[in-house]
């Protein structure tokens, strides 16, 4: 029996930026999906940093994108565009989108939906996507992370943190985080961290080198930029490779050249968001290859952290920008 699709669905968004109370519920028409593309009635939408930054204004979506906020989505496939296997019909997918998830109804690229194995709640499945798709790339592709190494991750009790964390375990590598607290210290080596970093009351930098007896380590995943670049390459040991991912300690930075030259770094970064489908498509078929199979069998699943209804989504904001939260927080649309 065909799905019945309403003309018009509850969306949260805003006006202009500002602070979390300025999403609000409103209604809009349900998109159609193009070529290529799907429309996925929503049951989860995820809730990530660049959600926060482009409500305050600072991050807007690339041309085309909706204006509504939400990066990934869980859900069931309702309705397809020209070209799009019909096979898919009916299918429960996760997807990484460029916005549009804090909907009844999103539209994704076939081509960057992902389906969701048997006895993955949609919860799960649907903070999966952004975060997956950023260490996947960020780490493995652009970072060229390999078994024996070891990798310092800032931001260890976060969404991107805790992907980090257990895709590096899971491909043996020797995983140092930094936290804020002695308590998200501790959660971070329950999810799988070797070492835990408070960087309040600790020197990560001395640490570092501490724990690696002054080897340093072969890569860093830097999500603060400003003046942690520095010191994130007093941590790197020869040949190592710092990737940044996001400037949530400013966008400039003062780089120690010398060290680069003699210890011979590889300093490069990248956002996901604007890339185009083909790009993000290969990243999929990457995912799909070498991770499914360990979220398949449950070896890595995404540490979950409170669910909000989508009218709600001002609370989960603020939450997210409280910093206490660890893991992911979604937004729930339709459970299905």
């Amino acid at each position: 029996m065909a799905e019945i699709i309403p003309d018009f669905m509850t969306v949260v968004g805003f006006e202009a930026p500002g602070g979390p109370e300025v999403l609000h519920p409103t209604q809009a028409p349900v998109p159609h999906p193009g070529t290529g593309q799907v429309l996925v009635k929503v049951a989860y939408a995820g809730v990530n940093r660049p959600d926060v930054i482009q409500r305050q204004g600072n991050y807007p979506p690339p041309p085309g994108a909706s204006p509504i906020p939400g990066l990934e989505i869980s859900g069931k496939i309702v309705a397809l565009g020209k070209g799009v296997d019909e096979a898919l019909l009916g299918q429960q997918v996760c997807a990484l989108v460029t916005g549009g998830g804090y909907a009844d109804y999103c539209l994704a690229d076939a081509a960057l939906c992902l389906p969701v194995p048997a006895g993955l709640p949609l919860d799960q499945a649907a903070a999966i996507p952004e975060t997956l798709f950023t260490v996947w790339h960020n780490v493995f592709e652009r970072g060229w992370a390999r078994e024996g190494e070891t990798i310092l991750i800032h931001g260890g009790t976060s969404g991107i943190g805790t992907t980090a964390i257990q895709l590096c375990k899971a491909f043996d590598m020797t995983v140092i985080v930094t936290c804020g607290g002695a308590e998200k210290c501790a959660r971070a080596k329950e999810i799988g961290a070797d070492h835990a970093i408070d960087y309040r009351d600790q020197d990560f930098v001395a640490e570092v080198k501490r724990i690696t007896e002054g080897k340093g380590v072969q890569l860093v995943l830097d999500m603060v930029a400003g003046d942690y670049v520095a010191r994130n390459i007093a941590c790197l040991a020869e040949d190592g490779r710092h990737v940044t991912i996001a400037v949530q300690g400013g966008a400039k930075a003062e780089v120690p050249m010398w060290l680069v030259m003699t210890k011979r770094l590889t300093l490069t970064g990248s956002t996901m968001r604007a890339r185009d489908v083909g790009f993000k498509g290969l990243v999929a078929q990457e995912i799909l290859r070498n991770v499914w199979p360990l979220i398949e069998r449950g070896a890595c699943r995404p540490i979950m952290d409170q669910t909000f209804a989508l009218p709600a989504a001002a609370a989960a904001h603020a939450r997210m920008e409280a910093g206490d939260h660890i893991g992911k927080i979604v937004l729930e649309v339709a459970p299905q």
